[in-house]
């Protein structure tokens, strides 16, 4: 944590220096709003509410890395540092955001902490039965609440979101603001159509409960549709190798619950949900794996990226272990 503070530290410098260094240079001006979001699921709401012709909407992480692992360049300091809206997620791994702040050059930024927004529906980080704990976080003082920063993977807090950044633009763009509100409230309609039918799916299931050989970023999603989990690590854990007592704890949970899938996220090698598996008595469970869009890669042409079609497959992937 303190290499990547000063790692962060250091490109802010070298950023604030190039401001400084550039400062008779004006900023690019093509008469179009800048906005910068810092992830893809910010990013695709915010180009479904804007109008492509006066809004140049860009995401700062867009090769698949980690919002957890991601460190700023330079570049994207500066890119930050002269946008007229920028708009990030605002938890932990979003702390290098005050310092390119405060050495931003247009004053006038209009900025979006989307934590800020949900407010009171933020969920604290979980600490389950069974879960495995980084050592970073026994280290951590334990009077401080930290929250699940995975907000985009619930329907309803991107809808709340849609509507506060549609709101936000049509205040910085007035001459647009009819088209923003019009795109969110059609985009919205998407949202709740397909929030409608995740709510439809888990009020008839039969299984409630999910086993996560896996780090756990849905706890928006499970404490929206009702649903229990059990799982490795949590949502924001560095770890990567589980212990003998965690694999033995699901595989219980497995048998217990007559289990016949193991979820994985995006990403994942599949050996701690293999490890599982082999440890039931059956050794028969399915390996599943929801999408939590860590790791998307926006620049793609091959599988572009859309928030609501993701949503979609998760759906998709529920059903055929929820049933």
């Amino acid at each position: 944590m303190f290499r990547k503070a000063l790692t962060i530290a250091t490109t802010l410098a070298l950023a604030t220096s190039a401001f400084a260094g550039c400062s008779a240079a004006p900023a690019k001006d093509d008469g179009k709003l800048s906005v910068v979001c810092t992830i893809f699921p910010i990013y695709d709401w915010t180009r479904n509410i804007a109008d492509l012709d006066s809004t140049d909407v860009s995401c700062l992480i867009t090769s698949g890395a980690d919002l957890h692992s991601y460190q700023p360049t330079a570049e994207d300091i500066m890119k930050v540092s002269d946008c007229d809206v920028f708009i990030y997620v605002g938890g932990e791994s979003d702390k290098w955001v005050d310092g390119a702040l405060s050495s931003a050059r247009n004053k006038n930024m209009v900025v979006i902490d989307l934590m800020d927004v949900l407010g009171s529906d933020l969920r604290e980080e979980e600490l389950k039965e069974g879960m495995q704990s980084d050592e970073d976080e026994e280290e951590e003082d334990g009077d401080e609440i930290e929250y699940d920063e995975h907000i985009w993977l619930s329907l309803r807090n991107a809808e709340k979101c849609t509507n506060t950044i549609a709101a936000q633009l049509a205040d910085a763009d007035s001459e647009h603001a009819d088209t923003y509100r019009n795109n969110a409230s059609s985009y919205i309609d998407e949202l709740e159509a397909l929030d409608g039918d995740f709510t439809e799916l888990t009020a008839s299931a039969k299984n409630k409960t999910l086993i996560f050989g896996d780090r756990f970023p849905f706890r928006y999603l499970v404490d929206d549709y009702g649903l229990d989990y059990y799982a490795a690590f949590i949502g924001c854990s560095s770890e990567s190798e589980a212990s003998f007592e965690t694999i033995t704890f699901l595989a219980n949970k497995c048998d217990e619950l007559g289990a016949e899938y193991v979820f994985t996220i995006d990403g994942s090698d599949c050996n701690i949900a293999n490890a599982i598996v082999s440890s039931t008595k059956s050794k028969s469970q399915k390996i599943l794996t929801l999408d939590s869009m860590q790791n998307v890669k926006i620049n793609d042409k091959t599988e572009p990226a859309d928030y609501i079609s993701v949503m979609k497959k998760n759906y998709d992937t529920l059903k055929e272990a929820l049933n």
